[in-house]
């Protein structure tokens, strides 16, 4: 096996998430992801990076988890498959059996809530858990007893789903590993308020003696919005947190460790400071900034799991406090080609630091072929003229005017200085903008794009797999 991917190194990989491979019929972490993986290794590339992998919420994102801890079932294959094969285990080969009981009795700390919450959500006809009774709401432990008694075949095949996503995604990660693929993953910053995470642990968030938030979290009014943004998530109760030795954090933080080699975590801005908005505020013009103990949660994480690598989503108006959060600790922050030409000179991906992260775009971005063909006319937040000037400057970091601009952006951030460069799938395809992964804001014909099957053929591999080699980002021992 090779040796664990190194984020020190100069290195690339691909953005795309296991839902956009082809075919994901069954579960998505069988062989379609092998041959994915057997594809980043064929061209050179060190890492594969997803967006998180827990249930998504009924919109299909991923960053809005009933239950953060857990892996998306999904991804495993359909229920009825699933059903199938927790049927089977009943007469099954006893290691599996004994595989299982190990399984639940070394992630009880998050399953048996995770479990019971979902068993709970469909005996309430899919209502919050706010709207629970008192009992259970405040978790009174006889009450919660007795309902895992009485679902206790919904409780053990939520548990199962987990079991078997577990297994699955354990040996993609033993082949992506034998191929000297890394995998990165992905951590939102703050779980869903209805998610089995707040419902378990509510002395760790601003909750009142009913469950519902006193604050929630949002982001100030800006050049985009002059409402600001209203996410709605709880805020965390951080003295709690303190108390405790960030234990909750330790804990979610293990779980991603063993699933990947490296995590972005989301919103770095919020670990220094975070923007407070009152429950029930119409908008986020009326919240707050708030510290947040970033330095003392990062010195628990650091010294608990010194092996995960961790990269900081620090795009946007980010303060010097933030950049010098990120930096006291290592942690490489992210450039977007997309976002480069707007400015300066030094802003460009010939000019970024090596100690970052570059992106051609990323899942929240338009492809880079949409975001090349896009006039202005249709999005007044880039004006024509600024639209033209982003245009110029691109051309002139490409030398000239691109036949293919997804590949020319290709170019550009894979010849940068940033230590590893990144780009999604869909950039690789030189897809238009009918293929973007999502657009902020909306709740709706997100998260579905998916990957032809016949889209990994050896001319793109050969293409990845020279440009890869000509800027010095060829993974150890790649032909």
């Amino acid at each position: 096996m090779s040796a664990r991917p190194d984020l020190s190194r100069r290195a690339c990989g691909v953005l795309l998430h296991p839902t956009s491979l082809p075919s994901a019929r069954g579960g998505a972490l069988g062989p379609r992801a092998r041959e994915f993986a057997d594809f980043l290794a064929d061209c050179g590339q060190t890492w594969w990076q997803m967006l998180p992998v827990c249930p998504p919420d009924e919109t299909g994102s991923p960053y809005a988890s009933p239950s953060g801890f857990a892996g998306d079932p999904a991804l495993a294959g359909t229920p009825r498959a699933l059903r199938e094969e927790q049927a089977r285990l009943k007469d099954g080969p006893k290691e599996e059996r004994d595989d299982y009981a190990l399984f639940r009795e070394r992630e009880k700390a998050w399953l048996e809530d995770h479990a019971l919450f979902f068993a709970l959500k469909a005996a309430h006809k899919g209502r919050p858990w706010t709207a629970w009774a008192a009992d259970l709401r405040r978790r009174e432990p006889e009450s919660l007893a007795r309902a895992s008694r009485e679902l206790r075949v919904e409780v053990e095949r939520h548990a199962f789903a987990q079991w078997a996503f577990q297994r699955r995604w354990s040996a993609l990660r033993r082949h992506a590993a034998s191929r000297g693929v890394g995998l990165i993953g992905d951590l939102p910053i703050y779980p869903r308020h209805d998610s089995a995470d707040v419902w378990a642990r509510q002395d760790l968030f601003q909750l009142d003696a009913d469950g519902r938030p006193l604050a929630v979290a949002g982001v100030p009014p800006d050049y985009f919005s002059a409402d600001g943004q209203l996410w709605g998530n709880p805020l965390y109760a951080w003295e709690r947190h303190l108390q405790t030795g960030f234990d909750w954090w330790l804990a979610r933080l293990r779980t991603v460790a063993e699933r990947f080699d490296a995590v972005r975590l989301d919103h770095f801005i919020g670990f220094r400071r975070y923007w407070e908005v009152p429950a029930g505020a119409e908008n986020a013009r009326g919240g707050r900034w708030v510290e947040a103990p970033g330095d003392a949660l990062f010195e628990a994480v650091t010294r608990a799991l010194p092996d995960l690598g961790i990269l900081a989503e620090d795009l946007g108006s980010v303060t010097p406090e933030v950049h010098a959060l990120r930096d006291r600790f290592g942690f490489p922050g992210m450039r977007l080609g997309q976002f480069s030409f707007g400015s300066g000179l030094e802003d460009r991906p010939s000019r970024w630091p090596e100690a970052c992260v570059a992106y051609t775009g990323t899942h929240d971005n338009d492809t880079t072929r949409g975001w090349y063909e896009d006039d202005g006319s249709a999005n007044n937040l880039r004006p024509a003229q600024a639209v033209a000037r982003e245009r110029g400057a691109f051309h002139e970091e490409a030398g000239g005017a691109p036949a293919d601009p997804a590949w020319a952006m290709v170019r550009l951030v894979w010849r940068s200085p940033a230590r590893l460069a990144l780009a999604p799938m869909q950039d690789l395809l030189s897809l238009p903008g009918s293929a973007r992964m999502n657009r902020p804001g909306t709740t709706t014909g997100n998260w579905s794009w998916r990957m032809d099957p016949g889209a990994l053929t050896a001319s793109l591999a050969g293409r990845l797999g020279l440009l890869t080699g000509a800027s010095g980002r060829a993974r150890e021992g790649a032909c």
